[in-house]
């Protein structure tokens, strides 16, 4: 079985069913899957920041670095394969948008990130099917392309799915 590994501000995607796609450190940062149950392709994105207008340089150099920025652009990278552009008829999982500062996190970055990809989700008619956000733990998010099972961990935690 194949891995790809994303890093912050990443985003991939694969129809091939022996594959993974994996990414580690959710914290405040959020995990997106998109699955398009057709074309049976599978996403990730792996964002830090839920809005590209707090830096738009970056987002034109790495889009995946912001939530907006990057489902789109994941969904171009998609569309590539034939999954609709505007991605009708696909599902999103998510994990992350911890508040991994506690009471201490004044810019409530996680909880922003989460707010971000339910609202533009929400817009292209993209339904979030399962969740594990929030909360103050940092998790590793792992999909396999061929099931789109999406296994989590956290450290001190068994894995769960979602």
């Amino acid at each position: 079985m194949v891995q790809k590994i994303l890093i912050v501000g990443e985003q991939d995607f694969s129809v091939i069913p022996q594959e993974t796609l994996k990414t580690f450190a959710l914290g405040s940062c959020l995990g997106i899957i998109l699955l398009d149950p057709v074309v049976r392709a599978v996403g990730m994105l792996h964002a830090a920041l839920p809005d590209s207008n707090l830096n738009p340089a970056k987002a034109a150099q790495k889009p995946g670095y912001f939530v907006d920025t990057g489902i789109c652009y994941l969904l171009k990278l998609m569309s590539q394969e034939g999954c609709p552009p505007d991605g009708a008829g696909m599902l999103a999982k998510m994990a992350g948008g911890a508040a991994v500062l506690g009471q201490a996190d004044l810019f409530n970055v996680g909880q922003r990130n989460i707010e971000s990809a339910r609202a533009l989700l929400s817009r292209k008619g993209i339904k979030i099917i399962s969740e594990d956000v929030g909360k103050h733990l940092s998790r590793t998010m792992a999909v396999n392309v061929g099931s789109a099972k999406v296994v989590l961990s956290s450290p001190g935690c068994d894995n769960w799915m979602i």
